[in-house]
């Protein structure tokens, strides 16, 4: 069994994104930080880093472990306050994607997390691909995912119908590659567009990528492209074009649950819960 303190130094390499930064992080130069690693790794036999430069990213072992790693200090920590007597803080780790009604739904965790003094609150917004691989790995309690319908268990879920979306000024020629504003790879909206392009043997391209709505909310504004997003993505000064592009078959938003998550989690979802189901309905409207 690997010794806790070495548990620790591989969790804030992984935080940290390096072995540097971990060393601030623990209190411990960088070089013991790499020979407590070094020593993890003999202890599992296996690599758990990928060394390039400065940067490291973890192996399939190293990500494996992480989901471990992190539930053994949680119970450590549970343990030493169960016996010391202190009041124990709930830490809930939320995943969000970056484009579902990012303002409103940090309003309501927010008052959540105010009206629970025992509760620290931590959020994490980014591409479903990168929320669902944390999810797996125990790095996050409560996920809202967007995906194919019905793709595995769930608390909830609802579709979401998507649109052809551009700018006011934008005209499409029929014999030009289609301009795409898109989110980087492993956007599901991104793969949507491209393979029902495809399909209808439209060429296309990549006229703008980012991994934030507001870029390409921006984008389609200044008439660099046209994008295939969810109605709630859409500005006053936007249209939908459906009409002259191929049909998108609904995706799915749902929201997830990690394997184990305490009470406190549990009732963090279920408020996203209440709140996804008010924005279905007034998208519905």
């Amino acid at each position: 069994m690997p010794d806790l303190d070495l548990l620790h130094s591989f969790v804030s390499v992984v935080d940290a994104g390096g072995f540097t930064a971990a060393g601030e992080r623990v209190h411990r130069s960088q070089s013991t930080v790499s020979q407590q690693i070094r020593k993890l790794e003999e202890i599992l036999e296996c690599a758990l880093f990928i060394r390039e430069g400065r940067q490291v990213s973890l192996t399939e072992d190293g990500e494996r472990l992480l989901g471990y790693a992190r539930r053994m200090l949680a119970l450590s920590t549970e343990v030493r306050e169960a016996v010391s007597g202190r009041k124990r803080v709930d830490v809930i780790r939320l995943g969000v994607p970056d484009d579902f009604a990012a303002d409103k739904l940090t309003m309501v965790v927010a008052e959540f997390a105010r009206s629970r003094p025992g509760v620290r609150l931590s959020v994490r917004c980014d591409l479903t691909s990168a929320l669902t691989r944390a999810l797996e790995r125990g790095d996050l309690d409560v996920a809202l995912l967007k995906r194919e319908p019905g793709a595995g268990a769930a608390l909830a879920a609802w579709p979401e119908h998507l649109h052809w979306i551009c700018g006011p000024g934008l005209n499409l020629a029929p014999t030009e590659p289609v301009p795409l504003v898109a989110f980087p790879q492993g956007c599901i909206y991104r793969n949507r567009a491209i393979h029902a392009l495809e399909a209808a043997g439209r060429h296309w391209r990549i006229a703008y990528e980012s991994p934030n709505l507001m870029g390409l909310q921006a984008a389609l504004t200044g008439g660099l492209g046209v994008a295939l997003l969810e109605r709630r993505c859409l500005l006053p000064d936007h249209r939908i074009i459906d009409a002259g592009l191929p049909p998108i078959p609904s995706t799915e938003l749902a929201l997830c649950l990690a394997d184990t998550v305490r009470e406190p989690a549990r009732q963090l979802a279920m408020t996203v819960r209440e709140f996804c189901e008010k924005e279905a309905m007034r998208l519905a409207a």
